[in-house]
């Protein structure tokens, strides 16, 4: 790899995230990205060393955002089942990205490349469409990578089939097979994925920004981070072009599905933990659960709608819609 900085003082690779050369757990994770990618074609090489950057006494995931965090029965478990559910957490959410990537960010892109919209188009829109769709792949190989470093050096297999779908991606489908209409499929996509690529900043800040985790896991989400930041604007964009060309009762229904899609991506996922809970056989995890869900407080994971608010205040559209925006609205 060509590794000179650019004047911001990282590193850009077409289709890998931007890196920051001198930092050993970025160079590192980008090593292995770009290893793995390239392997099918070149001889095999030698993978860079990440178990050296792994610290087996490091929390895999931020206790702090886990939504049983301070309930009695949590607390009371022994820290080595803690780590373990932590560890869990890890795993789900890395492959709940991945699912968001291959499921609905992609496809989204790639109806406006196959002209689903006829009057979208031309060279410009068509390249950045594609190199999205790159990074996409490479995201969700970095998301694979991280999770298959967590099973090795925790020696334990936390099989994906445990697993459910993550609750965004449920919904998602729920809503397609409730739509009769090729338009109302094809939009909810798009909605979906318009919340989730303007929207993933506020989840990846959490971790990317968390000290106490695995380095290589605080440094996924920061490589991550920096690409969608590039494509929550590619996606505003996007989201104003198909919305211009919409007729009143296409653009209604676009709303209500982003709308749809922002309740059900900030939603915490009690779905995948109530599975963790049980394939980890917790005591009293059915009272955790429910006690929990009983304070709206815990209700969302993120409490950052900025993205998609300063959307629709620049469509203005704002007004059209019903959701609860919070305090913690502020413009990007």
């Amino acid at each position: 790899m060509t590794t000179e900085p650019s004047d911001d003082g990282f590193v850009h690779i077409p289709g890998l995230p931007s890196f920051d050369p001198n930092d050993e757990a970025e160079s590192a994770v980008i090593s292995r990205l770009a290893g793995n990618w390239y392997r099918r074609a070149t001889v095999k090489r030698d993978e860079p060393d990440l178990d050296s950057l792994f610290d087996e006494s490091r929390p895999d995931y931020p206790e702090a955002i886990i939504p049983f965090s301070g309930h009695p029965i949590w607390q009371a478990l022994p820290e080595e089942k803690r780590s373990r559910l932590l560890s869990w957490a890890w795993i789900a959410y890395n492959r709940h990205t991945v699912m968001a990537e291959q499921r609905v960010a992609n496809p989204a892109f790639a109806l406006v490349m196959e002209g689903e919209y006829p009057s979208l188009g031309g060279q410009e829109i068509e390249i950045a469409l594609a190199q999205a769709m790159v990074d996409e792949q490479y995201h969700t190989l970095m998301h694979i990578n991280a999770n298959a470093i967590t099973r090795k050096r925790r020696k334990d297999p936390f099989p994906d089939a445990f697993l459910p779908a993550s609750h965004t991606a449920l919904e998602h489908q729920r809503l397609r097979d409730a739509s009769s209409e090729r338009w109302q499929r094809s939009l909810t996509t798009l909605a979906f994925a318009t919340v989730s690529e303007i929207s993933i900043n506020a989840y990846l800040d959490l971790l990317a920004d968390d000290q106490e985790i695995q380095v290589i896991n605080s440094t996924t989400a920061k490589l991550h981070n920096r690409d969608e930041y590039c494509h929550a604007s590619i996606s505003d964009e996007l989201a104003k072009m198909v919305y211009d060309v919409l007729d009143v009762n296409k653009r209604r229904f676009f709303l209500d599905r982003m709308v749809a899609g922002l309740e059900a991506f900030v939603a915490t996922d009690y779905s995948t933990w109530e599975r963790i809970l049980e394939v980890e056989q917790i005591p009293g995890r059915e009272r955790m659960v429910a006690e929990t869900k009983e304070d709206t407080s815990r209700s969302r994971l993120v409490r950052n709608y900025s993205g998609l608010h300063s959307l629709m205040t620049e469509m203005d559209v704002l007004g059209e819609v019903e959701f609860d925006w919070g305090t913690s609205v502020t413009d990007r």
